[in-house]
């Protein structure tokens, strides 16, 4: 083994070159990079590193030394190298406007609750996020320079002052984050938290349903229950006699565990934002600590326990969540009565478009002051309040149908595989290893996202992240590789530059020579001009994309895009720029989008498809009204593209059906239809 020695003191160097491909852990085991990464994704495919190495030994039919031992290998190796755990979503950017939350109450950790020690009085709560995680690395490195864990000087347990959550550097506060778990042993629930507190019966419930006949057996044991009968008997007897407070705990303290699981918060894109190991079963002050520790407050927080999580926050930190206590109505009877029967909607605009003038402390996504607590849609159902019809996520308009509220329940029907090898680690193991598991599960979730946008956006289509971290279209100069600034900073520093950013491996050298016309405003010159030129003046698309897709020298059949279920290839798109006609689906994507932008403005537009408009000439003739939905009378706007040989035209102002005259007057390129049938 190589070495090297001080001249000075004598002290001694280990090997470790990490340009020979190898990593040293103690000079006794020595990993392979190549084996390090192997290790790696057998963890993030649920495999334990035990099983791994088991797997290696029938294949090379050779003994590997301890499988313990190898892990610690793997877990130094993992400590040094360069992860800025950045738990952020490139679609959410770095402070999300909707977040959901959740416990994975069976990912716990062995630990003696009586050995815990007890936090100093001067404690206020506040841990310092950074040295917590860069001790936790130190214990993981110094595996491997010690003989045992006792004689480890930066072992880490857990306790109430010394054990913080993880949050995105970008995301959380600064390097103080809120830990007051210490507070549950020794503060009672104030009188407003008791009411509402105890109606988390009917949630309990629904988990003692869950549990073995044995467990339900013993449980009724410890409550001093009658344990015989059968499984609906023992339930019904447990459900009565958890009015009572002592049993309430216990039955609370049986099914959440001893260790209290971790607690997470998603963005609606299942990319997990903070984690919190709990030391004692799950409560709202946990996610309340996550949430105050984080730059900006959530807009929209979903949990399924929201009326609780709203109560406690606000007597904590009064006016957190508002107006209405979180809800999104007064709880008139009025209000209840109108959400019930689905008669109401709660517009907030702001969800779409940012505030034209922010509000004080206002979220820089959204421009809004405003936070609201609500259920997620697998928990709405489970309360008797009937207030807590206020809080559904289907009353409000622009997030109902698309945001996923069951982001995190997703993610622990994956995580949960993970559990028979990391529960049975040592807290601090268990802290460093689901930390850096959950590091690739986000680097792997944009990574996708990413090569998504960019098969929508097409070849030649750079990106980059704003100054919120929201990948937005980057400004390029002509078709060469982007700035660093369109990296994501989630896996730039653990595999190099992404590939969702690669950019087109052949540089364009078309160019075209453009009549010096006025790019402002579109006209009739407009049709002259051999590219989309006339595009760009007020859109992100740069000349470069433009001269790129349009390119003749290249295959037509290349795909640039999709819009809904329609594929673009280049073919389609020359037909815009190169004094052809129009293709009808181009014409198609182009009012989907139209309509799409309609509908975040408030507006209900309808557009007829292309395709069909065709058939209503010669020698068809067919009948548009068969076209037409059964609505149109209520819709604000209709949208007609209209075909002549040689050309379309844009339909406007068609407020009137009966005739369809097609020789009609021009004006800059529309056709204005004017026709005696009144709608």
């Amino acid at each position: 083994m190589y070495r090297r020695q001080c001249y000075t003191c004598g002290m001694v160097y280990r090997y470790q070159e990490w340009t020979d491909g190898v990593y040293n852990f103690d000079d006794h085991i020595l990993l392979s990079l190549h084996l390090c990464l192997f290790l790696r994704n057998s963890l993030q495919t649920h495999q334990a590193v035990g099983r791994a190495i088991e797997v290696l030994e029938r294949t090379s039919r050779k003994t590997y030394p301890s499988k313990t031992r190898i892990l610690h290998a793997y877990l130094g190796f993992k400590a040094l190298s360069d992860h800025d755990y950045t738990f952020a979503c490139v679609s959410c950017g770095h402070n999300p406007v909707s977040v959901v939350m959740d416990l994975h109450k069976k990912g716990v950790f062995s630990m003696p609750v009586s050995n815990i020690e007890e936090p100093p009085q001067t404690f206020d709560g506040n841990v310092n996020i950074e040295h917590f995680g860069d001790k936790v690395s130190m214990e993981m490195i110094s595996r491997g320079l010690v003989s045992s864990s006792k004689a480890n000087p930066f072992l880490v347990r857990p306790n109430y002052h010394f054990w913080a959550p993880w949050i995105g550097p970008h995301t959380r506060r600064g390097s103080v984050v809120l830990n007051t778990e210490y507070q549950k042993v020794h503060s009672p629930y104030s009188a407003q938290e008791e009411v509402e507190l105890t109606v988390t019966e009917d949630r309990l419930t629904d988990e003692l349903v869950k549990l073995k006949m044995e467990a339900v057996r013993a449980l009724c044991r410890q409550c001093g229950v009658d344990p015989k009968g059968s499984r609906l008997d023992l339930i019904t007897r447990l459900q009565t006699e958890m009015k009572n407070r002592s049993s309430y705990d216990k039955v609370f303290s049986y099914i959440w565990g001893a260790s209290g699981g971790w607690a997470v918060v998603t963005c609606p894109c299942a990319v997990v934002y903070a984690v919190k190991f709990n030391i004692r079963a799950e409560s709202p002050r946990d996610y309340t600590d996550l949430l105050l520790s984080m730059k900006h407050f959530p807009n929209i927080t979903l949990y399924d326990f929201a009326r609780g999580l709203a109560t406690y926050t606000n007597n904590r930190e009064p006016r957190t969540f508002r107006p209405h206590d979180g809800r999104l109505l007064e709880p008139t009877i009025s209000n209840i009565a109108l959400a019930s029967s689905g008669q109401i909607k709660v517009d907030l605009p702001w969800l779409a478009l940012k505030k034209d003038i922010p509000d004080v402390n206002g979220h820089p996504v959204t421009g809004s002051a405003e936070h609201y607590a609500l259920y997620d849609r697998f928990h709405e159902a489970n309360t008797k309040d009937a207030r807590d019809v206020l809080r559904r996520v289907d009353l409000i308009p622009q997030i109902c149908g698309w945001l996923n509220s069951q982001s995190a329940e997703q993610l622990f029907a994956e995580m949960r595989r993970n559990n028979y090898f990391l529960n049975m680690m040592s807290p601090s193991s268990h802290f460093f290893l689901m930390r850096n598991i959950l590091h690739h599960y986000n680097s792997i979730k944009n990574s996708a996202t990413l090569q998504n946008m960019k098969k929508m956006l097409g070849v030649g289509v750079q990106i980059k992240l704003n100054s919120f971290g929201q990948t937005v279209l980057a400004e390029t100069t002509g078709a060469q590789d982007p700035t660093n600034e369109g990296r994501d900073p989630t896996t730039a520093a653990d595999e190099g530059q992404d590939p969702a950013f690669a950019t087109d491996p052949h540089p364009n050298t078309a160019t075209a020579k453009t009549p010096d016309l006025d790019l402002s405003v579109c006209g009739p010159d407009c049709w002259g001009l051999p590219h989309l030129r006339h595009l760009l003046a007020r859109s992100a698309i740069t000349e470069s994309q433009v001269d790129y897709v349009l390119d003749t020298r290249r295959s037509g059949a290349d795909i640039m895009g999709t819009v809904g279920n329609t594929t673009l290839a280049r073919q389609d798109f020359q037909s815009l720029g190169l004094q052809e006609d129009l293709e009808a689906s181009i014409a198609n994507s182009c009012f989907q989008l139209i309509c799409h932008m309609a509908w975040l403005k408030k507006k209900d537009v309808y557009a007829a498809d292309a395709y069909v408009v065709a058939t209503w000439h010669a020698p068809h003739f067919q009948d548009p009204f068969l076209n037409l939905p059964a609505d149109a009378a209520e819709k604000d706007l209709l949208i007609f593209p209209v075909w002549k040989p040689g050309h379309w035209f844009l339909s406007l102002d068609c407020h009137t059906f009966g005739p369809w005259p097609l020789e009609t007057c021009q004006k800059h390129g529309t056709v204005l239809l004017r026709t005696v049938m009144q709608l």
